[in-house]
């Protein structure tokens, strides 16, 4: 599902014509993952504010509107703010710690960079590519007998319904406040309670959608043998070299944490 101006949620695509939406979404997916393993590996300020002003990069070149990317960020505000608290905060002796700041800011600007590469490849990749790129990544797995196509067409199914859920609960959520629901106000119990009425027509709507899915995949013989696909995956040498970059950064990074040590 494309993105829209009014609604960002998770798996939403925005259509695009920037290199970065002609990448092969395997090139996406293979550098992603190599640049979070780095970031993660890394104590080191430099190679985290190197993967921010990238990520910033990338979606300039994507011509992605900033709003996109903050609203990614926050589902993790809390995670980010509790990051910074716990590591800027000494319990014995209870007192300000300006080192374990400096480390908590490092830990948050780590998840920040993971997040907005993630985002990236989201938005710049329609679910059908997203999930053709990790099927063919995953093909070896055939060999020791992984539902590989299966577990693909679950995931495309996934990340194709996650905005439509998202609107719809949006729309219970308004229907409920007009008829006076509260959830933001009262004892933490009773606004537990309250989420009740967003809940249960929700997974309502769920179950309804999961049958006429069924029922459409079984009126039409689906049964995810000998699956083929309209586009047929072909990575350029730009793509060869964007993986060949990142797993050199990667390795990079891995060397001299050793050496450090």
């Amino acid at each position: 599902m494309a993105a829209t101006h009014n609604t960002i949620t998770i798996g939403s695509y925005l259509p695009g014509s920037s290199v970065l939406h002609r990448a092969d979404p395997r090139t996406k997916i293979i550098c992603a993952l190599l640049v979070m393993v780095a970031l993660f590996i890394t104590n080191w300020w430099i190679p985290v504010l190197v993967a921010l002003a990238l990520a910033v990069l990338l979606a300039a070149l994507a011509r992605i509107p900033a709003r996109y990317l903050l609203h990614a960020l926050r589902p993790v505000l809390i995670i980010l703010l509790f990051t910074l608290a716990v590591n800027a905060v000494v319990l014995s002796p209870l007192r300000f710690s300006l080192s374990g700041l400096e480390r908590g800011g490092l830990f948050a600007l780590r998840i920040v960079a993971v997040m907005l590469i993630a985002t990236l490849v989201t938005l710049t990749t329609s679910p059908v590519a997203l999930t053709d790129g990790l099927t063919l990544l995953a093909a070896p797995l055939r060999r020791l007998r992984v539902p590989v196509d299966d577990l693909a067409m679950m995931l495309s199914i996934a990340l194709r319904f996650i905005p439509t859920i998202m609107d719809e609960a949006q729309t219970i959520i308004k229907a409920q406040t007009a008829r006076g629901a509260q959830f933001s106000s009262g004892p933490l119990i009773q606004r537990l309670r309250a989420w009740t009425v967003i809940l249960i027509p929700l997974l309502v709507q769920l179950f309804r959608r999961a049958d006429t899915l069924a029922l459409a995949m079984e009126a039409r013989c689906y049964t995810g043998i000998g699956r083929t696909r309209l586009r047929v995956l072909r990575m350029q040498a730009g793509d060869g070299a964007a993986v060949v970059a990142s797993v050199l950064v990667l390795a990079a990074l891995v060397a001299a944490k050793i050496l450090v040590r």
